[in-house]
């Protein structure tokens, strides 16, 4: 319902055969190119504002280029990059380019697609970015989907090498980061190499053959704080993706004889290489998956396995609903909310009406539509044995048992985008209310109407256009139901949850205690959070929690209920969240919860929310 920018999409290709083995095998040389450009379709859903591809050509003798990369704005970005590649492609072939030499021709891709997280957009801050120099394996392409909570210390860091970075942003710095260590490497096979009497392009040749990109990461990885998935090619053709060690943003892998291949989400790489489920490697949380130039793979530990924090919200929302486990948790989400859905309507079930709201909460719907057909199942037997043990077992009244339904009906239709920059005032409000429609008649007059929702974080929407569009069906009561549990602390790993104004759960408990005279256990949060302002992150405590702690969550679910209910709205409603509990049940492999618990699985974690309710009492609208 809510539009929630998060984390962005990665895609790695590896061809490990001669161009011509595919074009012998699959009938184009651009097998690799053509994948590329599925997978980054197919992950479209992680990234709309920007995209990027990068490619490096093997074996290019000196004086051809052998490092491409194309970015680009907007949605359309993945298409129109494309387009532009076959169109340089198409150009070079005409000017008489020999096909070992055209452009984005190579054996080594990246893909990335942007969400922004921090606030900042432009070209500039499109990926892949890109490190140049004469020697190649002094290149690096950098993408990845991640978010580092510690940019001060990495950015100090590097000031404390000598280097003097353009611009202060986590990729530039892990590009300086990584760059420095790949010129260390460097350095270090230069000696090994003169002092064994190489020179000049044997000596070029042998660092680019022997470079060890484990040794790169190893002297970075320890000094990131976040959640990460970085991706990297470094000149010479070795290729690298390394996962955080908590897990907290998704990788997955496939490698054979042909490919290695790495994205963000299982199923497109399934769909694009026609693979079954077993063939698709999760990569573990701290590992790395490291492609050397001449085509050997090896999965090598980089950093310590942590407590598994592996992204919850990922599960609920982010990622594909095709993927096999995911498809049955979000199925398992809806189940686990039928006992307070029952609760909510009085358990009457047949004078209720159940919906979902377009179109991510629709795997949810099915799981509580089961739930309750289950529940009415039960029902009916317990009638039936009633019916029996009274004499009153006839086959008319058997039909009217057997006859009663749980009613479903696709009550509220995504409507289309409606361009609101012309209106001002109440007339924008009234366009925005009607970004849904309503299928009229669904329900009766006097009807229950449950519809379910994958979370409710800000509520804009639900206030500004479903309730108000809901309530013109004359529902009696309406019971708007989140699959994720209430949205209470910043995510600082790469969802763009970070300002705590913006929840409406926040707003909802800092309502709670203004209206019961404890004012002070606000400003008690703030002086706790300022004293700590200047702590070493690991010393942090997340006080905020002192927020929620006078509340059950049904009280904050009912303020929440109150601010959301436009004025003039004639149903009663009520808003229905799942429990942290049942969402740990339903998605038991991915327990990272910290954005509803504020149990942040690093100690940066602990930092930015801290500074977060600092901006948010000092009246400032920094994220961070």
């Amino acid at each position: 319902m809510e539009l929630i920018k998060h984390e962005c999409g990665v895609a790695m290709i590896r061809l490990l055969k001669p161009l011509s083995y595919y074009k012998e095998k699959y009938g184009s040389e651009f097998y690799g190119l053509n994948k590329l450009y599925l997978i980054m379709e197919k992950e479209h859903n992680r990234g709309q504002e920007a995209a990027g591809i990068g490619c490096v050509k093997l074996n290019t003798p000196p004086g051809q280029e052998y490092i491409f990369r194309k970015r680009a704005l907007g949605s359309d970005a993945i298409s129109r990059i494309f387009a532009e590649v076959h169109d340089d492609l198409e150009m070079a072939a005409s000017d008489g380019v020999d096909t070992e030499y055209l452009p984005f021709l190579g054996e080594v891709y990246m893909g990335h697609l942007r969400y922004s997280t921090t606030g900042r957009s432009g070209i500039n801050y499109v990926h892949p970015f890109m490190r140049r120099n004469n020697w190649s394996s002094r290149n690096l392409l950098l993408c990845g989907n991640f978010n580092m909570t510690n940019v001060d210390e990495i950015f100090n860091s590097i000031i404390s090498t000598g280097q003097h970075p353009r611009l202060y942003a986590d990729t530039f710095l892990l590009l300086e980061q990584l760059g420095h260590a790949l010129d260390r490497e460097n350095e270090r096979l230069f000696e090994i190499h003169k002092n064994a009497g190489r020179t000049a392009l044997d000596l070029s040749e042998g660092i680019a053959r022997d470079l060890n990109v484990t040794n790169i990461l190893k002297r970075c990885a320890p000094s990131w704080d976040g959640g990460y998935v970085i991706c990297g090619i470094v000149g010479n053709g070795d290729m690298f993706a390394m996962r955080d060690p908590h897990g907290i943003r998704p990788a997955f892998y496939y490698k054979d004889e042909e490919i290695v291949v790495v994205a963000s989400e299982r199923p497109v790489i399934q769909t694009a290489f026609n693979l079954q489920l077993a063939d698709v490697r999760e990569l573990q949380p701290g590992e790395a998956i490291i492609v050397d130039r001449d085509g050997s793979a090896r999965l090598d530990r980089i950093l310590p396995q942590g407590a598994n924090a592996r992204c919850s919200f990922e599960r609920i929302y982010f990622s594909r609903g095709s993927d096999y486990d995911i498809y049955r948790e979000r199925k398992n989400l809806g189940h686990r909310l039928v006992g307070q859905v029952l609760e909510a309507v009085d358990h009457d079930i047949d004078n209720t009406v159940f919906s979902f709201i377009p179109n991510t909460a629709e795997v949810a719907f099915f799981g509580l539509v089961e739930g309750i057909e289950d529940h009415l199942i039960k029902s009916k037997i317990s009638d039936i044995q009633h019916l029996s043990a009274s004499g009153n077992l006839t086959d008319d009244n058997i039909a009217h048992i057997l006859r009663r339904r749980v009613r479903k009906e696709k009550v509220a239709l995504k409507d289309i985008k409606l361009r609101t920059f012309i209106a001002e005032g109440s007339t924008r409000d009234d366009l925005a209310a009607h970004v849904y429609d309503i299928t009229y008649g669904s329900i009766r007059p006097g009807d229950n109407l449950v519809v379910i929702d994958d979370s409710i974080v800000r509520g804009t929407t639900l206030r500004q256009s479903i309730i108000r569009i809901l309530d013109r069906l004359h529902p009696r009561k309406m019971v708007i139901v989140s699959s994720s549990p209430q949205v209470r602390f910043p995510d600082c790993y790469g969802i763009d949850m970070s300002r705590m104004g913006e929840f409406i759960a926040f707003k909802a408990a800092m309502a709670l205690l203004e209206e019961r005279g404890m004012r002070y256990v606000i400003d008690s949060v703030y002086h706790r959070c300022k004293a700590q302002d200047e702590l070493p992150k690991e010393e942090i405590k997340n006080y905020v929690k002192e927020i929620y702690a006078p509340f059950s969550d049904k009280e904050v679910a009912a303020k929440i209920a109150e601010l959301l209910t436009p004025e003039g709205t004639h149903a009663e409603i009520e808003i229905v969240y799942q429990t942290v509990g049942e969402m740990h049940k339903a998605i038991p492999d991915h327990p990272g919860d910290w954005y509803f618990t504020g149990d942040y699985p690093t100690p940066g974690g602990n930092s930015l929310v801290n500074k977060a309710f600092i901006n948010y009492y000092e009246g400032r609208t920094a994220a961070r």
